[in-house]
């Protein structure tokens, strides 16, 4: 099958062209090892020739590991005799940028005998603003064809496609003049074929420095910045809830219209209770990944996320983080799913695991449900100064708790961890701003969410199903506390008696690693309360009633702000990772560390008389 490579510098709209080319009709390819993804698949208009897309990389000089494995990949496919052309992708509103990069290719190409085609992207904006690029004296100047093109307009594609047409008819290769040239010359060559053939006029120039004094400035920017946040994290609260309670719904109605006609028994009841309640459990927390991959692709697409990762670099470095850690870490809020799909936007493989580390000590909305019971059940509902609550101070605590020890425990492990990579500086472009693409985000969002039900379900489905044979032996779901999951909360009550814990809380966390909210459904049915998660009044009396002291509820508290038990989230690390003992080590350091701190707390509470 003949195959044609698709390449070009980052923001230079490449993925844009290689949907409007392919017809979205691709797969991903993900290196092992490292995040790299390579998407490739049949030309639209062209069956038989498949197309295969590329990393974006400033240069074939790479500096950091994925743009080392690209570049490698690169050249090795120069070199596959099923590879009969190559594509480089330039934005001619910054010809300079792209042109290096470009030469770069094109000697690489007449090294290897493989003709080379030019696609000079964003001629619409050029339109637009009446400037002008001589694509016809650059193309003699490179000795390859410089075709004019818009992936927004879907303009000059045709002629994209009877350049291959006629490229893979008949040899068109072009004689190496860039074959022997050094790097330093073609970097001066660039800047030279850039003012002389690229537009002229400071137009675009003048226009970005205009809103980069409004986004980037000292107090417009801090307020335009807090804004776009605001709008990022309530839409994955708000729209994303309509459409969770719609899934959640669905499955649910499915499952009372199937499990009665299964009837009774032990085949009904797995149905009912560890498949349905196992995949609602998860496939919840598809529509906030849908709306969070969309939102941040609204904002790399305009160009405004870059601005936000410059204006949060400088306080996150000096915990061991980078400023394109702020979204993963913002979204953690909400969940930390979907946080960890978006800390790929993390460069640096040092800086992308220091934000794995923090992401999971977010505060995020499954630990809500339980940091509402247990303050309703230990914090008095008294008021201070007639205005603020006990209860809210405590809950504000919690989360500050949390955002606070993420940051410090990065910025503890990013300077006693041994990695054997030098640490990346921080190069980031400031992309034009732009109207976004819908239609490529829309489906970047949807592969996504298509990622997560097929990958990380797999897993969480599994622990599922574990957890539910061990709540329903021996005796059929009719006793939890007796059950075999019962008689191991018993077996590990004395590690939680330190804490003031019985074996019903012992269970009820272990239950709590399919999701944190499982916590106040296990304590109800424990105590002997249906539907606690519904009505939590009832449950919060029980735990009143049962003598519960106040120090043991702090540190409960404690312990769920900093313990990682969410398997989904786990498996995610480990996938996202590319590395099971990585997510396998936070899961254990984590249940350890959040241990001694609860452990440290219940003995300052006891000492305080709590």
């Amino acid at each position: 099958m003949n195959k044609v490579l698709l390449i070009g510098s980052p923001n230079s709209g490449k993925s844009s062209l290689f949907n409007r080319l392919t017809g979205l009709n691709h797969r991903v390819a993900n290196f092992p090892g490292i995040t790299v993804d390579v998407a490739s698949g049949p030309l639209a208009r062209m069956p038989d020739v498949e197309l295969i897309d590329f990393p974006g990389t400033y240069s074939l000089q790479p500096i950091s590991a994925e743009e080392t494995l690209a570049v490698e990949y690169f050249k090795r496919s120069l070199a596959d005799p099923e590879v009969r052309h190559v594509l480089c992708v330039v934005d001619i509103t910054r010809l300079e940028k792209s042109l290096y990069f470009t030469l770069q290719v094109t000697r690489e190409c007449q090294r290897h005998g493989k003709p080379i085609t030019v696609l000079a992207n964003m001629s619409d904006v050029l339109e637009a603003n009446g400037l002008t690029a001589d694509t016809e004296g650059l193309s003699h100047e490179i000795g390859a064809p410089v075709l004019p093109v818009s992936a927004r307009k879907n303009a000059g594609l045709e002629t994209v496609v009877d350049r291959l047409r006629k490229v893979l008819i008949s040899d068109d290769s072009q004689p190496g003049r860039w074959a022997d040239t050094p790097d330093a010359l073609l970097r001066g060559t660039a800047h030279q074929l850039s003012h002389r053939y690229g537009p002229q006029g400071e137009l675009l120039v003048t226009r970005q420095t205009r809103l980069d004094r409004f986004f980037l400035g000292t107090l417009s920017g801090g307020l335009a910045f807090f804004v776009i946040m605001l709008v990022l994290f309530q839409s994955i609260f708000t729209w994303a809830a309509p459409v969770m309670d719609m899934v959640e719904g669905a499955i649910v109605g499915l499952g009372q219209w199937l499990v009665p006609m299964l009837g009774h028994g032990v085949f009904a009841d797995f149905v009912s209770d560890a498949i349905f309640s196992g995949i609602g459990a998860f496939l919840v927390f598809v529509p906030q990944i849908f709306v969070l991959t969309f939102i941040i692709g609204l904002l790399e697409d305009s160009g405004y996320l870059a601005r936000a990762a410059l204006i949060c670099h400088r306080p996150l470095k000096r915990f061991g983080l980078t400023g394109k850690s702020f979204v993963p870490m913002l979204s953690g809020v909400a969940c930390a799913i979907p946080a960890v799909y978006a800390a790929r936007a993390v460069d640096s493989p040092r800086q992308r695991l220091m934000t794995y580390l923090a992401i999971p000590l977010m505060p995020c909305s499954a630990r809500l449900p339980v940091y509402a019971l247990l303050i309703a059940a230990f914090i008095p509902r008294e008021s201070v100064l007639g205005i603020l609550s006990w209860q809210g101070i405590a809950l504000f605590g919690v989360y500050f708790f949390g955002m606070t020890f993420a940051l410090l425990l990065s910025g503890v492990a990013s300077r006693f961890a041994l990695t054997p990579e030098r640490e990346l500086p921080f190069v980031l472009e400031l992309p034009p701003y732009r109207l976004p693409s819908i239609r490529p985000i829309l489906r970047s969002a949807f592969n996504r969410c298509r990622h997560f039900v097929t990958k990380a379900g797999q897993v969480i489905l599994a622990v599922t199903v574990v957890v539910w044979v061990l709540g329903y032996f021996p005796n059929y779901g009719t006793d939890l506390g007796s059950s075999w999951l019962g008689q191991l909360g018993r077996l590990i009550e004395p590690v939680f008696e330190p804490l003031g814990l019985d074996w019903r809380y012992g269970v009820a966390v272990l239950t709590s690693f399919l999701a944190r909210e499982v916590f106040v459904g296990t304590l109800g049915t424990l105590f002997g309360i249906e539907g606690a998660e519904d009505n939590v009044v009832p449950l919060i009396e029980q735990l009143q009633l049962s003598g519960l002291s106040l120090a043991s509820g702090l540190s409960l508290l404690v312990f769920f702000a900093i313990a990682l038990q969410c398997v989904s989230t786990v498996a995610i690390i480990g996938r996202e990772s590319r590395s099971v003992g990585f997510a396998l080590k936070m899961l254990v350091s984590y249940l350890i560390i959040a241990y001694c701190l609860a452990f440290l707390v219940f003995q300052l509470g006891e000492f305080f008389g709590g």
